[in-house]
């Protein structure tokens, strides 16, 4: 297969690993991507940690929360001046409340219609991307963050075992800050007890390779693989980040702290992450 520039540019955008180190991987992985992104994680070159997404287009990206239900959107367009359009910004302001108001979980030709109704004034393609709908419980929270003209969009929500300590100021702030810490990070997984099997198994073997690498005597090697490993949990689980607002201390000890001052058992139950243009 031939290792074109563009694959080659493809890779070390990804990986983050050097153009001449990402050309040489192609070659032994034989034009083979996800072997050649794994070689380059082997060797120490790759940024294990870094999100893999394929740009695709312009758009912009919406949350609402109201009535026990939020939702995050996205609209796609051609370019990022109808991005930044009123009517394209109205419109997917719109389609959340259409989304919340009529419990939809999917796009339904009702949503379609009115993106054609833009597309035909505007003159320019446009789509509703994605979307998804989420439920909140009594005695949970949804806080949103949405980061400059929508070029992505947080969701994240908390849980208390005494509702009244949802409405603490403190409380808010931190839902807040754990938006703006998923907008900074981006975190892969909520903590290091949802990483899948498939990952989890990569990974070591990933770091066992780079071990034996280093000639390190075969006794040590699991108790240095599980040091790697949970040191990458603290770069891709979003429990085990350091916080975004303190990064002396992870999100989950910032609130272990709170939940004390808050006098209830408080947890991060989910969030979700659109970043315009990509697909994660």
């Amino acid at each position: 297969m031939e290792i074109t520039a563009d694959i080659v540019k493809k890779l070390r955008d990804v990986t983050g690993a050097g153009m001449m180190d990402c050309k040489k991987a192609l070659v032994q992985a034989e034009g083979d991507f996800a072997k050649a992104e794994k070689i380059l994680k082997e060797m120490g070159l790759a940024a294990v940690a870094k999100r893999a997404g394929r740009a695709t287009n312009n758009g912009r990206a919406f949350t609402l929360v109201k009535n026990g239900k939020a939702v995050i959107l996205e609209m796609a367009c051609e370019t990022d001046f109808v991005a930044r359009n009123e009517d394209f910004t109205a419109l997917g302001q719109q389609l959340c409340h259409d989304v919340i108001d009529h419990g939809y979980t999917s796009s339904v030709p009702a949503l379609d219609a009115k993106v054609q109704d833009l597309i035909t004034k505007i003159k320019e393609n446009m789509s509703l991307k994605r979307f998804e709908l989420i439920d909140i419980a009594g005695n949970q929270m949804v806080s949103e963050y949405v980061h400059g003209e929508g070029s992505l969009a947080v969701l994240v929500k908390l849980e208390s075992d005494k509702k009244e300590a949802l409405a603490s100021d403190a409380v808010k702030q931190f839902a807040f800050d754990c938006a703006l810490h998923v907008a900074a990070f981006s975190p892969r997984y909520l903590s290091s007890k949802d990483v899948d099997a498939a990952y989890l198994a990569e990974q070591t073997e990933i770091f066992t390779k780079q071990t034996l690498a280093l000639g390190k005597p075969e006794k040590v090697v699991a108790g240095i693989v599980q040091g790697k490993l949970a040191k990458h949990f603290s770069e891709v689980c979003f429990l085990q980040q350091p916080f975004v607002k303190d990064d002396t201390q992870s999100v989950e000890k910032v609130l272990t702290v709170l939940s004390k001052e808050a006098g209830a058992n408080l947890s991060i139950v989910g969030y979700n992450y659109y970043r315009v243009g990509v697909e994660e």
